[in-house]
């Protein structure tokens, strides 16, 4: 079945689903809840569990005390030279300065930890914020990062007293040196994307961005592994546009939507720390095939743009995966309707802001 109102790779190659399979499910086989459900691998498994707006719901209730409310803002009408009402989601904002806190609490919160404590493997900012919530619940936390990830953010893991375990390679080599050591010490695994209770918590920026600007159209996310523009989607459930955008050299879910399921792809370019997933998530894009209309991709120049541009009108220093949204709307990628009601996540704030002045 194709995505409400989809373009491109959303209508050209629909996933299949079965009746039994386009049903929610919020419960496993066991008739336990995802919430209370043990994962002690890195995949949700055959049967991927479904995120629903009810999930969601219960997610921000359940890390409400640990997360920041982000603002929004509102800017001017015609801003960037784009005819539309555009709203900033100023994420970048959220503790350890992107929305990966959402989903790290909501997955520990609901986990069951015992002394072996948690582990993920992270391209950095996933890996930033289960080290955080770690601290602040007050369980041991280890990291496995890539060597690619940005020494910025691999010390800014060791200082909320993580583990870091550095692997040669990108995001794939660290997923399988945390998937071994999980199989080995019966640690908690936080999958950075392709959980239930993450993808929920990556949504609760739905349910506050809703209350904040709830006459909007169209929610324009960056796009990874998927999880947050699956929760996203989740929450929405189609009754607002969401337009995911890609580094053309990260395509992780444009890919896995025209092969019909999460294929492997190669990463690289400048967003790649945070957006360099080598494979799209399961439940993430299941929720898409419903609930998001398109999905673009953009160039590393685009976002070398957006980036500068977000910080000489707005003085907001975005990481470059968060400068992606603005890319879309720069590049031509996403062409909005005049007077659409557009806001744009602006998801981490993790990179050093020293060139943005040159």
């Amino acid at each position: 079945m194709a995505a409400r109102g989809a373009t491109g790779p959303l209508a050209s190659r629909p996933l299949a689903l079965s009746a039994e399979d386009d049903a929610p499910a919020t419960r496993d086989p066991a008739g336990r809840p995802w919430s209370d459900t043990p994962v002690s691998t890195l995949s949700p498994g055959d049967r991927p569990l479904d995120v629903t707006r009810f999930d969601v719901e219960t997610a921000a209730e359940t890390i409400r005390p640990y997360i920041r409310r982000t603002p929004v803002m509102q800017l001017e009408p015609g801003a960037f030279g784009v005819p539309a009402l555009l709203t900033l989601k100023l994420e970048l904002l959220q503790h350890t300065g992107s929305f990966k806190p959402r989903g790290a609490f909501s997955r520990m919160l609901t986990a069951e930890v015992d002394d072996a404590g948690v582990l993920t493997a992270s391209g950095g900012n996933f890996g930033l914020a289960v080290a955080y919530a770690a601290s602040v619940l007050g369980h041991p936390a280890e990291i496995f990062v890539p060597s690619t990830s940005p020494a910025m953010k691999v010390d800014k893991i060791r200082g909320y007293g993580a583990t870091v375990h550095i692997v040669e390679g990108y995001y794939a080599e660290a997923y399988a040196a945390c998937e071994e050591r999980a199989f080995d010490t019966g640690a908690a695994f936080l999958h950075p994307y392709d959980q239930p209770a993450v993808v929920a918590g990556q949504g609760t920026l739905a349910a506050e961005l809703s209350d904040q600007r709830p006459a909007l159209q169209t929610v324009v996310v960056a796009v990874g592994g998927g999880g947050l523009i699956g929760g996203i989607a989740a929450w929405y459930a189609g009754d607002v546009r969401v337009i995911g955008v890609e580094p053309d050299r990260c395509p992780t879910l444009s890919s896995a939507l025209r092969a019909g399921e999460p294929v492997d792809v190669e990463v690289g370019g400048i967003a790649a720390d945070a957006l360099g997933a080598a494979r799209a998530g399961v439940i993430p894009m299941g929720i898409a095939t419903r609930f998001v209309s398109e999905v673009v991709t953009v160039s590393d120049d685009d976002i070398i743009r957006a980036r500068r541009v977000l910080w000489e009108t707005c003085r907001l220093a975005a990481e470059p995966g968060a400068a992606a949204t603005l890319a879309a709307l720069l590049s031509g990628a996403y062409r909005p309707r005049p007077g659409e009601r557009l806001c744009l996540v602006i998801c981490g704030a993790n990179a050093d802001p020293s060139d943005l002045g040159d």
